[in-house]
């Protein structure tokens, strides 16, 4: 894999690190500075001519810092004439801004692709985005991942004969119906309605719930209002013991913290598409690394195979 060169922003080296020793490849330098005006410059500091330039940056807090510093970096590869440049981009937190559900809002989920674009990106690698509709807003090839096989991996230690899977929403609901064959259990979800980013009301759950292991599913836990409001739900119905699961832990608000100091949550799975300091983990926290299925898609990408494979489940 001689001809591959991979970058990382500032957004989550750790990751990066970890990718390249699965590709048993370099983590090449890069150098973010900061001018007295407050304004970025991004070099690259090694070679990508004609090469095949892989630039790892997930879009976490804080948010428009690290777009405008893959935008950069994306600039900066083309400018060096690489060959081929490919965000991969584990987390794409403008997924969630997919619709105009309101007069004059802006969706930036579509306009973030279009920079992304311009900027210099010929390819997008992704993981488990909020809404699978964003997908079709770029008009670059878009690999588009999901951490379910981690997950299930995870909880398959787990005696799964009394579990049922619970999304907190319909629309999360195929992801769970997904994630519930893949563990062989019943799945439930809820009807919820969203007034604003910190305001939920779930008004029923459809499934059974009595006398079950829950494991509720979601894609990303942000201030976790959602989650909180299932709960609500899930101790009324008489649930036997809970654990919560998502691929993106942002944990934002004190999220984290208030989850955990629930007793009956048992425990909390995430992936590590965002980075978690160790000083905001708790006892109750399960981190599940998703570098191998990004090495394992770097590597396809690279040599022209198939990535769609990797969605296939187990057998």
């Amino acid at each position: 894999m001689s001809e591959i060169a991979i970058f990382s922003g500032t957004a989550h080296p750790e990751l990066a690190a970890e990718i390249c020793e699965h590709l048993e490849v370099p983590l090449l330098p890069s150098r973010v500075k900061r001018f007295a005006n407050d304004c970025l410059e991004v070099q690259l500091q090694a070679n990508c001519r004609e090469r095949d330039v892989f630039l790892i940056q997930p879009i976490v807090s804080p948010v428009q810092e690290h777009l405008v510093e893959l935008f950069l970096m994306l600039d900066a590869a083309r400018g060096a004439s690489a060959a081929r440049i490919t965000a991969v981009i584990p987390h794409f937190a403008y997924s969630r801004s997919d619709k105009k559900d309101a007069p004059r809002i802006s969706i930036g989920g579509r306009l973030v692709a279009d920079l992304l674009v311009t900027a210099g990106a010929n390819r997008v690698l992704t993981m488990t985005l909020h809404s699978p509709q964003v997908h079709g807003f770029f008009n670059i090839p878009v690999d588009h991942l999901h951490a379910l096989k981690e997950l299930a991996a995870y909880f398959r230690r787990y005696d799964l004969t009394n579990a049922v899977v619970v999304s907190p929403d319909l629309g999360n609901a195929k992801e769970a119906a997904a994630f519930a064959r893949m563990l062989r259990t019943d799945v439930a979800a809820g009807a919820k309605q969203r007034f604003s980013d910190d305001k939920v009301v779930i008004s029923s759950i459809i499934g059974e719930i009595e006398g079950r292991d829950v494991i509720v599913l979601d894609d990303e836990i942000a201030k976790g209002t959602t989650v909180v409001e299932l709960m609500d739900h899930l101790r009324q119905r008489g649930a036997r013991s809970i654990r919560v699961a998502c691929t993106h832990g942002l944990f934002a608000a004190g999220a984290l913290e208030r989850l955990g100091g629930m007793d009956d949550v048992i425990e909390i799975v995430c992936t590590n598409t965002a980075p978690i300091a160790p000083e905001r983990r708790t006892d109750k926290l399960r981190i599940l690394s998703v570098a191998p299925a990004l090495a394992e898609a770097m590597r396809r990408i690279h040599n022209g195979e198939s990535v769609s494979v990797l969605l296939q489940p187990d057998p």
